[in-house]
C-alpha cells in the first residue's frame, strides 16, 4: 500500500504539464534517433545528455525514460525495415522482423514490435513499483564486502554473455577501468594516469566516455566501410493488425514480460538474452512452424515485449543498488552523477519525489509510446533516406557540442576524439562496448569497495567473504566462469 501510495504522488507530478512536455518530447527524441541505422538507445541517451543540463532533476529524468523507451522502439524499426539493428537487443526482431517486412507486411511487423513494448513495459513497471522498495530495503544492510561481490558479478556476467569471446570481453573490460582510474585516488589524492596535466586530475567524464565510445567509434566505423549508395527504406504503408495476428500474438505479448524482467534486475548482459530466449520459447509454442526464417509474426511481439520488460528490469538494480546493467543503465547513473544523486538503497528514502516521479513517467512514456510510433511510423521510415555522410556529419556535430558542453574546456574535445579512435579500434578488433562502460562507472565504486572492506578486516583477503551474501554471489561468479568448461566435458561425455 505504501508503494502505491507513493506511486499516486509520482502521477501527481509527472501529469503536470511540463512533466508532460518533456514525457511527449523524450520519446519523440528517443524514437527519432534511435530510428536511425547503428543509433541504439545507449548512444541516443549519451547524444541527448547535455540537453538537460538546464533541467531540474525530476523533469530531466522523465525525459530520459521517454529517451530510453523511445530509443529501443526506434532500433526496432530500423531492424525490421532495413535488416539493420539499432541495438543488439533488436536483433532477434530482424529474423522475422525483416521477412515480413520484404514480404510487404512491414506494417504488420512494427505494430507487432509497438504494442509489444507497450505490454512488455507496463508489466515490467508494474513489477519495478512491486518489487524495487523491497530491494532497497534489503539493500540497507549490504556492506563494503558484498557491494563488491556484486561489482564482481556485474563484470564477470558482463564479459561472459557479450561479444565474440570473453577475452575480448574481458579485455573490453580492463580498457573501461584503466580510464577510470584517470583523475586522483579517491583515498589519498595521488594522481593517477593524468600524465601532469591538471584537467585530468577530476578524471574523464563518463558522458564523454559514453559519447566517444558510441557516437565517434560508431561515426568513424561507418565511414571507414562507406559505401556511396545509402540503404533504401521500405514503405510501410499503414500500421494494423487483423484479427488473425491479434490471435496470434497476444499470449507473445503476455509471455515476453516474465522472461525479460528477471533478466534486466540482474547483471546478465542486459536485453539480449531474454530476446534470445524468447525468441526459442515463441518458436516451440508456434502452431505455424513452417512461417519461421519467412516472417512469423509471434517472432517479432514476443522478444520486443521481453526487451522492453528488461529494460523496467535493469532500473531496479539501478535504482536499488547503484548498479548498472546495460549501457543505458550506465548513461543515466552518469546523469544521476551530475546532479549530485547518488543511486542507492536510500534514494528511496532521499528523493521519493524523484524516483516516484520517474516511475510513473515510464507508465505516462509507455502510452505516449504506441500513441506517437503507431501514425509516425512511415515518418520514421523516410527519415532513413537520409544519405549517410549527413547523418554521420550530424552524429559527428551533436557529439562534439554535447561534449564541450560538460566543461567547457577545449581538452574534453581532444579527450572525446581519442576514445573515440578507441572505440573504433574495439569494432575493427570485435570488442564489445558495453564491458568498457561499466568498467568506466563501476570500477571507481569497485575499488572503493575493495578497499574499505580490507580496511574493515584489517588487510585481511577474508574480509572480502566474511558473510553469507558475498560467499552466495561469488559462487554465482564461479558457476559463470566454470560453466564454458563443464558444458564442453558434458558435450564429450
Amino acid at each position: 500500500m505504501n508503494a502505491l501510495n507513493s506511486l499516486m504522488d509520482g502521477f501527481g507530478t509527472a501529469l503536470t504539464p511540463v512533466n508532460l512536455l518533456w514525457a511527449a518530447l523524450g520519446v519523440l527524441l528517443g524514437t527519432a534517433i534511435g530510428v536511425l541505422p547503428g543509433i541504439g538507445p545507449a548512444m541516443a541517451v549519451a547524444l541527448l545528455l547535455p540537453v538537460t543540463y538546464g533541467l531540474d532533476p525530476i523533469g530531466a529524468f522523465i525525459m530520459f525514460a521517454g529517451i530510453y523507451y523511445g530509443a529501443m522502439f526506434g532500433g526496432s524499426t530500423t531492424s525490421i525495415l532495413l535488416n539493420t539493428p539499432g541495438e543488439s537487443a533488436a536483433v532477434v526482431a530482424a529474423m522475422e522482423g525483416n521477412p515480413m517486412a520484404k514480404s510487404g507486411r512491414g506494417a504488420q511487423a512494427l505494430a507487432a514490435a509497438a504494442i509489444g513494448h507497450f505490454a512488455g513495459g507496463m508489466v515490467g513497471t508494474i513489477l519495478l513499483v512491486v518489487l524495487a522498495p523491497t530491494v532497497a530495503e534489503l539493500a540497507v544492510d549490504i556492506g563494503a564486502p558484498d557491494y563488491f561481490a556484486i561489482m564482481v558479478l556485474a563484470f564477470i556476467a558482463v564479459t561472459s554473455v557479450l561479444g565474440s569471446s570473453r577475452i575480448r570481453g574481458l579485455a573490453s573490460l580492463l580498457i573501461g577501468l584503466t580510464i577510470g582510474l584517470v583523475g586522483l585516488d579517491q583515498m589519498t589524492g595521488q594522481q593517477r594516469l593524468t600524465f601532469g596535466s591538471l584537467q585530468l586530475a577530476d578524471g574523464v567524464d563518463v558522458v564523454i566516455v559514453a559519447v566517444g565510445l558510441f557516437a565517434i567509434g560508431e561515426a568513424l566505423w561507418v565511414a571507414a566501410h562507406l559505401r556511396r549508395s545509402p540503404g533504401e527504406a521500405i514503405p510501410v504503408g499503414r500500421p494494423w493488425l487483423g484479427k488473425d495476428d491479434v490471435r496470434r500474438t497476444w499470449k507473445s505479448w503476455a509471455r515476453g514480460p516474465f522472461i525479460g524482467f528477471p533478466f534486466g534486475a540482474i547483471p546478465a548482459g542486459g536485453a539480449e538474452i531474454p530476446t534470445f530466449l524468447s525468441y526459442v520459447t515463441e518458436k516451440r509454442l508456434s502452431k505455424h512452424k513452417d512461417e519461421w526464417g519467412k516472417g512469423a509474426i509471434e517472432g517479432v511481439a514476443g522478444p520486443e515485449s521481453a526487451a522492453s520488460a528488461s529494460a523496467a528490469g535493469t532500473l531496479v538494480s539501478m535504482l536499488t543498488l547503484g548498479l548498472p546493467t546495460t549501457a543505458v543503465a550506465a548513461v543515466m547513473l552518469a546523469a544521476f552523477q551530475q546532479y549530485g544523486i547518488q543511486p542507492g538503497p536510500l534514494l528511496f528514502e532521499r528523493e521519493p519525489d524523484l524516483v516516484w516521479g520517474l516511475i510513473a513517467s515510464l507508465f505516462v512514456g509507455m502510452v505516449l509510446l504506441l500513441a506517437l510510433n503507431l501514425p509516425l511510423a512511415p515518418v520514421w521510415a523516410k527519415l532513413l533516406r537520409i544519405p549517410r555522410p549527413y547523418l554521420y556529419a550530424g552524429i559527428l556535430f551533436f557529439a562534439a557540442v554535447g561534449a564541450y558542453a560538460v566543461g567547457g574546456e577545449v581538452i574534453d574535445l581532444v579527450i572525446l576524439l581519442v576514445i573515440g579512435l578507441i572505440g573504433f579500434g574495439m569494432r575493427r578488433y570485435g570488442l564489445p562496448v558495453l564491458p568498457a562502460v561499466i568498467g568506466v562507472i563501476l570500477g571507481p565504486n569497485a575499488e572503493q569497495q575493495l578497499r574499505r572492506a580490507l580496511q574493515i578486516s584489517d588487510g585481511s583477503v577474508s574480509g572480502l567473504v566474511n558473510t553469507p551474501f558475498s560467499v552466495t554471489v561469488y559462487g554465482v561468479v564461479a558457476v559463470l566462469l566454470a560453466w564454458p568448461l563443464l558444458r564442453k566435458l558434458r558435450a564429450r561425455a
